[in-house]
């Protein structure tokens, strides 16, 4: 669907409601040069408790020469006993840009589950052709011992968001956004949320900005995210926030 000019969207559905034990899906997509698509979830993705093998979720991207990616699915949710190996990889091309987000909830604070699942291990890795540009990992056991300090101290959501971009090879400058100008407006961007909500904004060594989120409820995570979305999307791509019309 179209939801906006020169934009495609597309909702990335799961019909089975949740992910069991043993599940592998795989998600692969490739952005031809200079087009622009929006992938996302039409709600969250629960986990379910496995006392086998963990499931497996992959997305992988490759983005051609001048491709812009926004890659926004809703948070993660892992139920008690839940095993989930998930794993986010984007290669950009010269010019190519991409938002992408990665939360996860500890449990279902509202059931008074928080860090009962057995593992989650999160991977998101970027590179272009002169390397990686972005390469993280947690792998965690449920532990109390994570709600502290150095954990997601006290907060229920967790997420990671990044706008990162390839350098244009035909721009002897590097042809990358001015993403300290960038880091700037996310911190201020923060600044304005309510209460319940801490942000970490900084650009990364090169080619991007890198913003943790942490918020102790669903409604703080997406006011918190959206907002840091519609922020880079404006500096980069000079379009206002996409309404995505989910139910």
């Amino acid at each position: 669907m179209e939801l906006e000019a020169g934009v495609a969207a597309l909702m990335l559905l799961n019909p089975t409601g949740g992910v069991v034990g043993g599940d592998r899906l795989h998600t692969e997509v490739r952005l031809g040069v200079r087009s622009h698509a929006c992938l996302t979830t039409p709600s969250a993705t629960r986990v379910y408790r496995s006392a086998g093998p963990p499931a497996v979720l992959t997305f992988r991207a490759t983005l051609d020469p001048g491709a812009r990616l926004e890659y926004v699915p809703d948070h993660l949710i892992p139920s008690p006993g839940a095993r989930a190996r998930q794993s986010t990889e984007l290669v950009l091309a010269p010019g190519a840009t991409a938002l992408v987000l990665d939360a996860w909830s500890v449990g279902r604070p509202a059931r008074g589950e928080r860090w009962d699942f057995a593992e989650l291990d999160l991977g998101l890795h970027v590179s272009d052709a002169d390397g990686p540009i972005l390469r993280e990992r947690a792998c965690l056991g449920g532990h109390r011992s994570w709600e502290g300090l150095g954990g997601a101290e006290g907060q229920a959501y967790v997420a990671t968001f990044a706008a990162v971009g390839a350098a244009a090879q035909t721009d002897p400058t590097g042809g990358e956004p001015q993403w300290e100008a960038l880091a700037g407006e996310l911190t201020a961007r923060a600044a304005e949320l309510s209460a319940g909500v801490r942000v970490g904004v900084s650009a990364l060594g090169r080619g991007g900005v890198l913003a943790r989120v942490l918020a102790r409820c669903a409604p703080a995570l997406l006011e918190a995210t959206n907002a840091l979305w519609a922020a880079s999307r404006w500096r980069l791509y000079g379009l206002p926030p996409l309404p995505l019309r989910k139910l």
